[in-house]
């Protein structure tokens, strides 16, 4: 039997028929599909097809979507800069400081008509392998069913975080007119998907099927999914959308949470029976192939597998002259790691000002390169001084493809790779860490109340971590404590935007604001650092961006779809 490795190799004619059997978005004529073909006359070709599906995740892998640039939506946020100012490399900046660029007519950030032609394919495969002659048991049906559920969820966990309420279609249909479900019927929909997958998934795959969806990966999206829906029933309260279908009534926010512990605690099980578990090196997990943080993950393999997400984030020196340098950690990320005996950093202590990179906790060396920082045989400095990974104010080189902010990114970084222009890159593309787990874990028994189950997730992790417990003890300070550790956790791992949208605080940290760096200015044989703005335009972002505007095509195509209010 070909490994799964293998056959995503070759899942690309899947894709490929996949595309050009789809005319529209929605409706699809199931009389007239791949399901009657005579894919489902045998189990390698029914297999084959299922792990084409698995390309979908390519596009998500390392925050690319939806702008299509590594790291894009956190570089949205307070956490990361993009450097460039034009069109392109650039677009991330004038989308964070001009909110009229999101549009029905251009949504920007639009995964629509995309997602919902991956939709119509495992509906159809769904509808195969239930309907169509084939050789597979009735528990064969069931796990190739749960997978393409599973897939079918994260698809749909797309579309509600960005427009909240979308159309429902858990069949094929050739009606081209379909409706909008509520916001909460969404997220319920989500859930059961993900549920029929926690219950139909194996635990673990055998060697030649690793990397497909386990029931591990399926109760932790389920937990990911109601911690979602438990946060905007808590915090939206219909403050932001007149439409009759966003939002979520307000009185379920404690069941949500409830279900979000649940599901969490499912996969703390399954770490107990040693399926996962967090790294002792916190820099090993994203360079680890085999790490047990791992829950659901991407795999590259030269030659054929690779990513190019060294080029595009690596400091200059790296390749002179072909470094892309899109983007880079802020002053914001920076200030917020903890100093190693886990007290808090700050520029007004005189002793960590003089020396602001010392002692600080083993995150913070795995995730930034800073002013001095060793990195593949080299010293990096970013002051002025070093005409080529030095920091450039922003806006005054268009595309400078070197720091704005003083720092370079670390993380995901593969500094064993010192010909990247060549082997380009095989870091996997971790979708969900046990980290994350444990923090949806704190977060929603924070808010029903158990707060000692709550510091038990918190400080498992800060403790593997290096750091001592969090003092927080009531549930306001443990929410502090979580919102803190989900920042530099997380950093670059594409959860920062969507956590201050669910929080609904976008709108006051992400709007009227300038973002910051330091720039190291040389004193005889050391170092002061100026804070320096990143931004040359205020950061925007309006309360009407927390439910994305359908596409204009789409409203114009389905006549039973109206557009979300505000748009």
């Amino acid at each position: 039997m070909k490994s799964f490795i293998e056959y995503i190799k070759q899942s690309f004619f899947v894709t490929v028929i996949a595309v050009i059997i789809s005319s529209c978005s929605i409706e699809n004529d199931p009389t007239n599909q791949y399901s009657e073909s005579s894919v489902y006359r045998q189990e390698s070709t029914i297999r084959q097809y299922m792990l084409g599906m698995y390309n979908e995740f390519n596009t998500f892998r390392f925050g690319a979507f939806p702008i299509g640039y590594e790291n894009a939506t956190d570089a949205l946020t307070d956490i990361m800069k993009y450097t460039s100012s034009t069109s392109g490399n650039g677009t991330v900046n004038i989308l964070a400081t001009d909110a009229s660029r999101v549009n029905a007519a251009g949504p920007q950030l639009n995964y629509w008509s995309s997602g919902y032609n991956r939709i119509s394919r495992l509906n159809e495969l769904i509808k195969g392998i239930k309907e169509s002659p084939n050789p597979l048991t009735d528990q064969q049906k069931l796990q190739y069913e749960a997978e393409a559920r599973y897939i079918r969820g994260y698809v749909y966990f797309w579309l509600v975080r960005l427009h909240g309420s979308v159309v429902i279609m858990d069949k094929l249909t050739s009606e081209k007119d379909n409706p909008r479900s509520s916001e909460d019927d969404c997220y319920n929909f989500i859930a059961a998907d993900f549920a029929f997958a926690a219950e139909h998934l194996p635990k673990a795959w055998d060697a030649a099927n690793e990397g497909r969806a386990t029931k591990g990966a399926a109760f932790g999206m389920l937990a990911r999914t109601w911690l979602y829906a438990a946060s905007i029933a808590e915090y939206d309260k219909k403050q932001f959308n007149a439409d009759e279908l966003t939002g979520i009534p307000q009185a379920k926010a404690r069941s949500y949470y409830e279900n979000a512990a649940n599901a969490s605690g499912e996969v703390i099980k399954l770490a107990g029976e040693g399926y996962y578990a967090l790294d002792d090196n916190f820099a090993s997990v994203f360079s680890n192939k085999n790490t047990k943080e791992a829950i659901f993950k991407m795999v590259y393999m030269r030659p054929q597998i690779t990513h190019t997400y060294d080029l595009g984030f690596v400091p200059p020196r790296d390749v002179p002259g072909q470094a892309l340098v899109y983007g880079v950690p802020t002053a914001e990320l920076v200030n917020e790691f903890e100093m190693a005996d886990g007290s808090s950093f700050s520029w007004s202590n005189p002793a960590m000002s003089a020396n602001p990179y010392a002692n600080r906790e083993p995150r913070f060396y795995a995730s930034v390169l800073y002013n001095g920082a060793a990195w593949k045989g080299r010293t990096i400095n970013t002051s002025t001084s070093d005409p080529l990974e030095g920091t450039v104010e922003y806006g005054t080189t268009s595309d400078p493809k070197r720091t704005v902010s003083g720092y370079y990114t670390k993380k995901f970084l593969d500094e064993s790779n010192t010909d990247i222009i060549v082997n380009k890159s095989t870091q996997s593309w971790i979708e969900m860490r046990y980290a994350e787990i444990l923090l949806i874990d704190a977060e929603a028994k924070t808010k029903t109340g158990d707060l000692g189950g709550a510091k038990t997730s918190l400080n498992t992790l800060r403790n593997k971590r290096g750091l001592p417990d969090a003092p927080a003890q009531t549930a306001a300070d443990l929410m502090v404590a979580i919102e803190h550790e989900r920042k530099i956790e997380l950093a670059f791992e594409g959860h920062r935007y969507w956590d201050l949208r669910r929080w609904r605080k976008a709108h006051t940290v992400l709007n009227n604001v300038r973002f910051t760096g330091h720039r190291p200015v040389g004193n005889g044989g050391a170092f002061t650092y100026e804070t320096i703005s990143v931004d040359n335009a205020n950061r925007q972002f309006t309360p009407a961006l927390y439910y994305m505007p359908i596409p204009l095509d789409e409203d114009i195509r389905n006549n039973a779809l109206e557009q979300i209010r505000g748009w």
